[in-house]
């Protein structure tokens, strides 16, 4: 039976179900094989509560969304063209996000009257015809099927029902012209040694695949072609990973022991799970009992002559706070890795958000300043990471990187950069007294203002710091009121030292015109897109993206001013917005929204053509 190939440019596909239907698995899953061949991609995984809800309710839905294309892009889409809905709660969440004439695959053995009930249906959505006219739907008896097919195996019927995300997957596989080879293999290392699980799944997929290259409803398949990525050799990867391989490569460039001093929270553990795993690297790991161990433990490390580094989200950066005051005071490099996740309090442990900028600028005792870097994208969590290590030892001075939920469980294809085109650092140890026969631990090089480091135990560097104030160059306790401002000011000045590192800040578009989209962090994607869109009605909009913003770029106070109106997308209530209005007495506005999920490129492009037509 023939079917129709129409090539497209760009396909968004979303897999939604129960949180034990597999979603974030089939999303991975379908996610490396497109990478493989080739595709520019982007994902979005959505899951639900850390305390799994109830089955088949609306609260217990986890979804995964990909975008993937033959172009370059930004972000994995606003509004999905498929929609794999497992059960009547994935399609009651997540149909109004369907486009218009989207297709939506339902598995109709799980509407049943309980689950439907459950979903807050009356009736069968799949058969009172209410989604005929606004969108394709194709029912598949997804159950039966996998029972069917795995009927000679010795698996009870729970686990032969759990292939059906694999059924699932051999569809869209169909669908969009993916091979299965690598899923097969990936099976096969996963299930190793439990070859009736590694058959079952593979039986669902291929019984997926046959099923849609056999009937009648799938009459047309898709075919997105390669994108022109530069060359290299590229690997799909997700932003935790990223954050882990750049530390990583900073221990390795900079020739310092990594140690990691970690509390496991969400959505940070990825990078403690990771770097424990290392240990073959020399990486050395302290899985803490709370946060408050992680940091301190970090901060003796680093005293000791690690490179030092705590991972976290918001309510942990909360209680690591007087131990950061410490870090600050004693002036030891410290790198703190921030996942961001909704807030406030434990707030939302999966949900992504910008919850933090004002805290990490601002959330601490007294005058406590230190230098704060926002990844972009989930490969640049690799650079930006190795940046902030580099700043951490170079300033001597603690580092909090901040990413998210969006980028650390998101993925992108990412170019495996050559370890020597990566900034070289090297640790520059005190050896010999400073100061006469006398060491100073707070003697300070005019360069950067930082400190000299001195390893505990170095003959005739023995010194003392600690969380009391200290007097300027001796480090010797101090309550002079004229020796506390000073020590403030040079702290103060460290941190705005940091800007000569800091790269000449690129515009995209035009650097003047009517409208100037300020982001940072993960909105990236979101920004660069809208403003591509714009670019193609010949909107004078352009797009700048900040990574440090403490301090921020030296010049970024004059690419403002060149434009009519500065507008700053952000996933929280404008706290960056707040600091460029104050730091630059500019009159931007802020677009606010706080709802667990990244902004969408089609809600920026509706903002700017409000603000300027």
């Amino acid at each position: 039976m023939g079917k129709n190939f129409k090539t497209i440019d760009t396909a968004v596909i979303r897999f939604a179900g129960d949180s034990g239907d597999g979603m974030q698995l089939t999303g991975g899953r379908f996610t490396e094989t497109t990478a493989i061949v080739g595709n520019d991609l982007s994902t979005l995984p959505d899951f639900p509560a850390e305390i799994r809800a109830p089955a088949g309710s609306l609260a217990g839905v986890s979804a995964f969304q990909l975008k993937f294309s033959s172009k370059d892009i930004h972000t994995p889409g606003d509004k999905p063209d498929v929609l794999v809905a497992m059960n009547p709660a994935a399609l009651k969440v997540h149909q109004k996000d369907l486009i218009p004439g989207g297709t939506i695959i339902a598995n109709t053995d799980a509407f049943s009257k309980k689950n439907l009930n459950f979903a807050g249906y009356d009736t069968n959505p799949l058969e009172d015809g209410s989604l005929d006219d606004y969108f394709t739907v194709i029912p598949i008896d997804m159950n039966k099927m996998v029972k069917a097919a795995c009927d000679d195996l010795d698996l009870n019927g729970k686990l032969v029902l759990r292939t059906k995300n694999f059924f699932a997957l051999g569809v869209l596989f169909y669908m969009y012209d993916r091979p299965m080879d690598a899923t097969e293999q990936w099976l096969k290392k996963k299930f190793a040694g439990k070859d009736d699980i590694i058959e079952a799944n593979k039986r669902a997929m291929n019984t997926g695949y046959n099923y849609a290259h056999t009937t009648e409803l799938f009459t047309t398949r898709f075919k997105v072609e390669k994108a022109s990525l530069p060359k290299g050799t590229y690997r799909n990867m997700n932003g935790n990973y990223a954050t882990s391989l750049g530390l990583l490569a900073a221990s390795e460039k900079s020739g310092l022991e990594l140690f990691l001093g970690s509390y496991p929270i969400t959505p940070a553990s990825d990078i403690l799970h990771t770097l424990s795993s290392w240990k073959h690297f020399g990486v050395k790991t302290f899985q803490a009992e709370d946060e408050i161990a992680g940091v301190t433990s970090a901060i003796g490390a680093a005293y000791a002559g690690s490179l030092a580094v705590t991972t976290t989200s918001g309510p942990g950066v909360a209680l690591k706070g007087e131990a950061l005051g410490l870090a600050i005071m004693t002036e030891l490099p410290l790198v703190v890795i921030n996942v961001q996740r909704g807030g406030p309090s434990t707030g939302l442990p999966t949900k992504t958000e910008q919850s933090d900028l004002n805290q990490a600028l601002y959330g601490r005792n007294g005058e406590a300043p230190m230098p704060v870097i926002a990844a972009a994208t989930p490969g640049d969590c690799f650079y930006a990471a190795y940046e902030a290590c580099k700043i951490a030892v170079k300033y001597m001075t603690p580092v909090m990187l901040l990413t998210d939920g969006y980028l650390a469980n998101g993925s992108e294809p990412w170019k495996i950069p050559s370890v020597k085109d990566l900034d070289n650092f090297k640790a520059d140890f005190a050896s010999k007294p400073n100061a006469e026969d006398d060491f100073f631990p707070y003697l300070r090089s005019k360069e950067t203002f930082a400190r000299p480091w001195a390893i505990p135990g170095t003959p005739g560097l023995e010194h003392r710091v600690g969380g009391i104030e200290t007097a300027e160059n001796t480090g010797h306790v101090s309550y002079d009121p004229e020796n506390h401002h000073n020590m403030c000011v040079a702290r103060q000045e460290k941190v705005n030292k940091v800007q000569n590192d800091i790269s000449e800040t690129e515009v995209f578009g035009e650097t003047s015109g009517d409208l100037l989209i300020l982001s940072w962090g993960g909105t990236f994607g979101a920004c660069r897109s809208a403003v591509e869109t714009l670019h193609e009605s010949s909107q004078k909009v352009s797009h700048v993206h900040i990574r440090w913003i403490s301090p921020l770029p030296k010049d970024l106070g004059e690419i403002l001013i060149n434009f009519k109106h500065i507008l700053i997308p952000e996933i929280n209530l404008g706290q960056l917005l707040r600091l460029i209005r104050s730091e630059y007495l500019v009159d931007a506005k802020g677009l606010n929204i706080v709802k667990g999920r990244p902004i969408g490129a089609s809600t920026i492009v509706e903002a700017v053509n409000k603000m300027i037509g």
